[in-house]
């Protein structure tokens, strides 16, 4: 069972890893807003992760409330760098394809291999 400490701590941990690797590594023609609107869409997309919510656009959109070209011009520079993988899936009405996100599994080794090396 995991105790609610070691709970804030992985979160601790992901949100501090996640600023350093946006903030300290910019990409070509990135903006400081760019960067601070990706830290803000990882933190959403780990929490949703955590809640086991699926991470497509339709529900960033509804819980972000920015267009759905807002959604994909923070997703785009996260995907290249490449902090979240894609997959595509059937939408929610079973007929079109939705574009589903997951947090790289990556991101999740490098934090438990800090955790284990202290």
């Amino acid at each position: 069972m995991t105790s609610t400490f070691n709970t804030q701590l992985h979160s601790l941990s992901f949100a501090a890893f996640i600023l350093r690797e946006i903030m300290d590594h910019p990409q070509e023609d990135e903006t400081p807003q760019s960067r601070l609107k990706q830290v803000g869409m990882m933190s959403i997309l780990y929490i949703m992760n955590q809640g086991h919510q699926a991470l497509t656009i339709s529900n960033l959109v509804e819980i972000t409330k920015l267009t759905r070209m807002g959604v994909s011009e923070v997703i785009e520079p996260l995907l290249k760098r490449g902090m979240l993988t894609e997959t595509f899936v059937k939408n929610s009405m079973g007929r079109g394809k939705a574009r589903q996100f997951e947090i790289a599994p990556e991101i999740f080794e490098k934090l438990r291999a800090f955790g284990q090396s202290n």
